[in-house]
């Protein structure tokens, strides 16, 4: 029922009360069993899009969310001159997540539940294998953009000589981190962008300030992300302030466990224990 049939309806008393309950209807609130099966049936279709789109749409992805790194040193070369300055910079944080997610690119944080949530309803060796082979595309594939962006970025044409130290100073504090530092803030990071993918559903108009609320706090407590930081890494790699050692084994490889840890193994099993029994009864 929707209102264009309600005003189809000739009786008036009829009428008001069809367009009362469509009302109702478009307000109600998802119930948790039907935002698991809403998931789901996104995530079947990502295990199933081609490795040529998911590459494509990865690549894309890594590239567009380095504009995060990017605008987050434009606003702190603006800001620098005041105690309160991260409080402005930190939503030039946001604005790759809502170009990637609301364009729905492929970014490896979200199919840290997005896919895993199929993996739950359906337990077998065939999916598990799915699941595998979408996140190694997707993550090679954001990689590959983030080190596109960051060479991009490193070129003195691009950006002003201020823009640039401030590039500089994200990208060292990023390399400074140790891994178990990068494994612990990668949890909450991971559950951010996870509570984003499951509240999507129910935001409807307010997408848009939903995720620049969370991913604004990425930034502000200083959260590690994978593919950001994998932007911000391969830019200190770039320019001599860091070696592929530490990309890849301070930074990628525990800002990931993090990240899956806190996306997939907290945020996803919890959200699945709370439904669970609602969906054996289907």
């Amino acid at each position: 029922m929707d209102r264009f049939s309600c005003s189809n309806i000739n009786d008036p008393e009829m009428r008001k009360e069809c367009k009362k309950q469509v009302v109702l209807e478009e307000y109600e609130r998802l119930s948790p069993d039907l935002l698991f099966e809403i998931i789901r049936q996104d995530g079947e279709e990502e295990l199933h899009r081609s490795t040529k789109a998911l590459i494509y749409s990865g690549i894309a992805a890594g590239i567009v969310i380095s504009s995060s790194f990017l605008f987050k040193a434009v606003l702190m070369e603006h800001t620098s001159f005041v105690s309160w300055g991260n409080l402005i910079a930190s939503l030039g944080y946001t604005v790759g997540f809502i170009i990637v997610i609301l364009g729905r690119m492929q970014l490896f944080t979200e199919n840290t539940i997005t896919t895993v949530v199929p993996l739950f309803y359906e337990r077998s060796m065939r999916k598990f294998i799915q699941v595998l082979r979408l996140w190694g595309i997707v993550l090679l594939s954001n990689l590959l953009g983030t080190c596109l962006a960051a060479a991009f970025l490193s070129n003195s044409l691009l950006v002003s000589a201020d823009v640039a130290v401030q590039l500089h100073e994200i990208a060292v504090h990023v390399v400074h981190m140790v891994p178990m530092e990068n494994i612990i803030r990668g949890i909450p990071a991971g559950i951010l962008i996870a509570a984003v993918v499951w509240m999507m559903p129910m935001s409807r108009s307010f997408s848009f300030f939903m995720i620049l609320f969370f991913t604004y706090f990425i930034s502000l407590g200083d959260f590690a992300h994978i593919v950001v930081g994998s932007c911000e890494m391969a830019y200190a790699v770039f320019h001599g302030d860091a070696g592929l050692y530490q990309y890849f084994f301070t930074f990628l490889l525990p800002t990931g466990i993090g990240n899956i840890i806190g996306g997939t193994f907290v945020f996803t099993l919890l959200v699945y224990a709370q439904v669970s029994s609602e969906l054996s009864n289907h």
